[in-house]
């Protein structure tokens, strides 16, 4: 049994999420998560609300509620989102807890005594209009790089290119709209990562060959272009406060960290939050997730996160790591997505443009948009979500392929022999055959689930879906009622089986379906996490005599009235 630490990037605190946000980040990391708990390894997932930086302070402020209340009503959303997703964190925390204060406030000053923080005077845009200096979010413009008219002062949300305020064409403030902008001096922290790159690089050259290339290849970019010192405070009135014993100047001026530096913290943050929250006399060591003589090395770390991520988790984050000179656990492998589009054009927070997480839900179960999002995850390319991909996907997979099976071969048997699994026959070469081609079949999925490949391993989870269909059609058991019914029985039998086995390994993708086929029989002792070979080969876990029931239906088609009114809701190709 190995040690998982998974992750997936923060979800930030500024409004439900878009499925482009689910499909590259928490997902995938839940269903990996599921599947090495079904292998029997110890698994800590951590995610949380990244809740510092500008866009908080504008939301509350558009809400008329402080800071810290609307980042606490946002928070419980968009918790009740991840419920309603079947999200299995082990614990789903907030960036603004005292835990991640105080740990942010440690790298910080380390990163001091080690040389690797400077204060600089800088001259920064300041708004008389609005009375303050203006952090780099709290500036709007032109950028320069691909005209978007909407780029924020610190990256650009269209081209993804990371900006400075006065890179911007025409910057305007985002609090007042006002465009008579000036220049000042002000002070702020910097992390020098310009020392550290040499010790990123090969730290790079040692793990990175093993992530996928869009991965590395960001990584790798970042570096060729060099790190730059960059600075990680701000003007800010809600953010983890620069410590004062070690800069009492800049703790008097307000000063808070640059949410990119305190964000990715906040996964040490949230996993000593989960020991804190421990109750009923347990104990639990986050530190052994994340620290020791040689980084926690028998910890196995993946992150999960869309490629405008990557940078901050593959470059920046680790100069921080390595610029603390403690052995603080740094990633083995970044599983990095491309874009989930809708019709082509990009789901945006900001524009609300695409379905959103509350939506999705309000239409259909989670485990249709969890199926669909898995099986067309955007993994060496971009891909697109629409409607009628969206509806004839769970139609003919989960409806026509999975759910017509279990509700056939269930009411099929209950018609013919009762509420209990007929005994039949010893199995025959048909049911040998059968148990080869699952097995050979679920060597694959696992191998795809290992390698992180979710497309190809949704594809397999298909074929075994569709193996149970090719052997019900080639043994028809309605017409060996009429000659042999003990033929008919045996092959109800087996198919049975196989309905057992789909919700065992189907539960990384679709747990409520997974456990809704389970719960079917009446097993004594169901205690299978996995399938072997040797198990799938013999399809036996469910004997003769186990009383079983018919569920309700697992998945409804998607009617073109449906389709319809999908389309006239949210809009399709324009």
């Amino acid at each position: 049994m190995a040690r998982h630490l998974v992750t997936s990037a923060l979800p930030y605190i500024n409004g439900i999420k878009h499925l482009g946000n689910m499909v590259g980040s928490m997902l995938p990391a839940d269903v990996y998560s599921r599947y090495l708990r079904q292998q029997g390894h110890e698994v800590l997932y951590i995610c949380a609300t990244d809740e510092h930086g500008t866009p908080a302070e504008l939301a509350a402020k558009a809400a008329g509620l402080t800071v810290a209340d609307f980042c606490a009503r946002a928070h419980e959303a968009q918790r009740a989102v991840y419920d309603g997703f079947a999200l299995s964190f082990d614990h789903f925390g907030r960036s603004s807890s005292q835990q991640n204060v105080e740990i942010t406030q440690h790298f910080a000053r380390k990163l001091h005594e080690n040389g690797f923080i400077e204060e600089r005077a800088i001259r920064q845009v300041f708004s008389p209009a609005d009375d303050r200096f203006l952090p780099d979010r709290y500036i709007e413009g032109t950028c320069p790089h691909c005209g978007y008219d909407r780029a924020r002062g610190d990256q650009c949300e269209n081209c993804t290119r990371v900006l400075d305020p006065t890179d911007l064409i025409d910057p305007r403030s985002a609090i007042s709209n006002s465009t008579e902008l000036e220049v000042r001096e002000t002070k702020h922290l910097f992390l020098l990562q310009s020392k550290l790159q040499h010790e990123v690089e090969a730290w790079i050259d040692e793990v990175a060959d093993e992530w996928p290339q869009l991965a590395s290849s960001i990584a790798r970019k970042w570096l060729t272009e060099g790190l730059h010192d960059r600075a990680i405070t701000r003007d800010l009135d809600w953010g983890v406060p620069v410590p004062a014993d070690t800069w009492p100047d800049l703790a008097a001026e307000g000063k808070v960290f640059y949410v990119w530096f305190d964000a990715p913290i906040e996964y040490i943050g949230a996993t000593k939050e989960w020991a804190d929250a421990a109750g009923d006399g347990q104990v639990r060591d986050w530190k052994s997730w994340w620290y020791g003589p040689d980084g926690a090395d028998n910890v196995r770390y993946t992150e999960f996160m869309a490629k405008d991520n990557v940078p901050f988790h593959t470059v920046m984050f680790p100069a921080t790591e390595l610029g603390v000179r403690e052995p603080w656990k740094k990633v083995d492998y970044v599983k990095a997505f491309n874009w989930l589009t809708y019709y082509g054009g990009k789901f945006s927070t900001s524009q609300q443009r695409g379905i959103f997480t509350d939506q999705a839900l309000e239409l259909l179960p989670a485990d249709y948009w969890r199926y669909f999002l898995i099986a067309n995850a955007p993994e060496s390319d971009d891909s697109a979500f629409t409607w009628e991909h969206f509806a004839a996907t769970v139609n003919k997979d989960l409806a026509d392929t999975l759910g017509n099976f279990v509700n056939r071969v269930l009411s099929f048997s209950r018609k013919r022999f009762g509420d209990h699994v007929p005994a039949g026959k010893e199995r025959g070469a048909a049911e040998a055959k059968l148990g080869a081609e699952i097995a050979g079949l679920l060597a694959d999925y696992e191998g795809h689930l290992e390698a992180l490949q979710f497309r190809k391993a949704a594809q397999s989870l298909r074929a075994l879906w569709s193996a149970g269909n090719s052997y019900l059609e080639e043994k028809a058991p309605w017409l060996e009622m009429k000659t042999d019914q003990e033929a008919a029985a045996t092959t109800l039998r087996t198919a049975m089986n196989l309905i057992h086995l789909y919700a065992v390994i189907s539960e990384p993708f679709i747990p409520v379906s997974a456990a809704a086929m389970r719960t079917a029989f009446s097993l004594e002792a169901d205690t299978a996490t996995w399938v072997t070979a040797e198990q799938a080969r013999a399809l036996d876990a469910v004997p003769g005599g186990t009383a079983f029931t018919v569920p309700p239906v697992l998945f409804a088609k998607v009617s073109e009235e449906d389709l319809e009114s999908y389309l006239t809701r949210f809009g399709g190709e324009s």
